[in-house]
């Protein structure tokens, strides 16, 4: 989570349309991100992919249970030079516009 904060530009937006939730700013989206998508006892992986030509990562979270990891969603970053000025994240509807499936087996 520190490698990721570290990226993000003082002002970056986190934002997950269509729900109406946004933060702003490096320390309001590192605390949103450590309690949902990177919080403790989760184990998640990133399949690169891209979005309009822009980073972009198929977000999964291991299921220890299953065997599997199921997709939480689509990550699209905006960059400005080398650091993260917005993440946006979209639900899995959009998956299989980019050749990425719901689930990944372990």
């Amino acid at each position: 989570m520190d490698g990721i904060v570290a990226l993000l530009t003082d002002d970056a937006w986190l934002t997950m349309p269509p729900l109406p939730l946004q933060y702003q700013g490096r320390e309001l989206a590192a605390r949103f991100l450590t309690a949902t998508a990177f919080r403790p006892g989760w184990t998640s992986r990133l399949i690169a992919t891209r979005a309009n030509g822009q980073p972009a990562f198929g977000f999964y979270v291991r299921d220890p249970q299953a065997g599997v990891s199921h997709a939480i969603g689509l990550l699209v970053l905006t960059l400005s030079g080398s650091r993260i000025c917005a993440m946006t994240r979209f639900d899995n509807s959009v998956l299989p516009r980019f050749g990425l499936p719901r689930t990944l087996p372990e």
